[in-house]
């Protein structure tokens, strides 16, 4: 059974930094492609990260330069390290795994519950 399972969410005040991470069972995050998505009150869910197999990452331009996604495959864990944190960026984040390399929630397969992070000014 595909489990993925977030942490390190919070609070923080502008300008600060979190690291999220994202355990996952069922399958080796080696083996297929995972992604980091947002989703704040009254928008839709916006991909923000994501990185391949053979850790080639991609980025949206609203998080490019401040947040860095990698993977420990020995850990089987996903990882979100977010600096220079926004207002802007509060939201409740998810990681997901899928099989194409993309920013489009509908290209993964399997999602975590989320973990909240909350930015104030």
């Amino acid at each position: 059974q595909v489990q993925l399972v977030e942490s390190g969410g919070g609070s923080v005040q502008a300008g600060g930094a979190l690291r999220l991470s994202c355990a996952a069972s069922g399958y080796a995050v080696s083996s297929v492609y995972m992604g980091w998505f947002r989703q704040a009150p009254g928008k839709e869910r916006e991909g923000i990260a994501s990185i391949d197999r053979f850790g080639t990452t991609l980025y949206a331009d609203s998080v490019k330069g401040r947040f860095t996604i990698s993977k420990d495959n020995a850990k089987n864990t996903l990882y979100l390290e977010m600096n220079s944190l926004k207002p802007e960026d509060t939201a409740m984040y998810y990681c997901a795994a899928g099989y194409i390399f993309t920013l489009r929630s509908p290209d993964y397969s399997y999602w975590g519950q989320g973990t909240q992070v909350t930015v104030s000014s």
